[in-house]
């Protein structure tokens, strides 16, 4: 025909491309090139600074299982199971502003992160269809005890009775907090759990394991941070 066809007013409209955009395959950003080759270093530094390349054991017959970040204790004795768990998450406890300043002090090496979490100590009796939970946490003024005159570095904060066997707790049940506990009674429960293994020494060996776990899921969630930003 001598003139164009017209375009029908059920044509689909011309794409516009920005002069920016290209249909050129994905290209690795030069910020994630950046934040991989980063991450590559302090890979390789935080392996350098690692301590335990297995996890440490605790003494006393303790036998441990891990799962991700929750680890358990488990111990039997005499009639008894006895369970301590604990959870790496949010267990360094943050920089104060006067720790802050000390690592500021050039040609000092950064301090050592020490993980301290909460752990709950379970006692399971043969023949009882209760068990009898303990939470327990480290109060930050007690952790570095070294020199000092002997005192428990770890505390009791609540005690309940708990169905044996149960998966989930029943908030149901009497929970005893120990913030207005006779001194006595709390004592008396200190040296139930001390009598079980569970004392200062377990607890230094406790932060230890934990401290210890928690670089090592650190490292790996490094490895997966960096496999994620090269992942096209």
């Amino acid at each position: 025909p001598l003139f164009p066809t017209p375009l029908s007013l059920n044509s689909p409209p011309t794409p516009f491309l920005h002069p920016s955009l290209s249909l050129t395959p994905f290209s690795f950003p030069p910020g994630d090139k950046a934040f991989a080759q980063f991450l590559t270093d302090e890979i390789q530094e935080e392996k350098k600074i690692q301590k335990h390349k297995s996890l440490p054991k605790v003494s006393g017959g303790w036998e441990l299982e891990v799962h991700g970040t929750e680890a358990k204790l488990v111990r039997k004795i005499a009639g008894e199971k006895i369970t301590v768990t604990f959870n790496i998450n949010n267990s360094i406890p943050p920089s104060t502003e006067d720790d802050t300043q000390e690592q500021q002090k050039p040609d000092e090496q950064e301090p050592e992160l020490t993980s301290t979490p909460n752990f709950v100590v379970e006692v399971i009796k043969d023949d009882t269809k209760q068990t009898l939970v303990l939470d327990c946490h480290f109060p930050e003024d007690e952790i570095g005890h070294e020199g000092e005159e002997e005192s428990d570095i770890f505390t009791i904060r609540e005690v309940s009775f708990q169905p044996t066997g149960e998966a989930d707790w029943k908030d149901t049940n009497y929970t005893l907090n120990t913030d207005s506990l006779d001194w006595a009674l709390y004592d008396h429960l200190m040296d139930f759990l001390a009598d079980r293994g569970v004392d200062n020494t377990f607890a230094d060996e406790l932060i230890e394991l934990s401290t210890a776990l928690e670089h090592q899921e650190y490292i790996k969630f490094l490895e997966d941070l960096k496999s994620f930003v090269k992942c096209q």
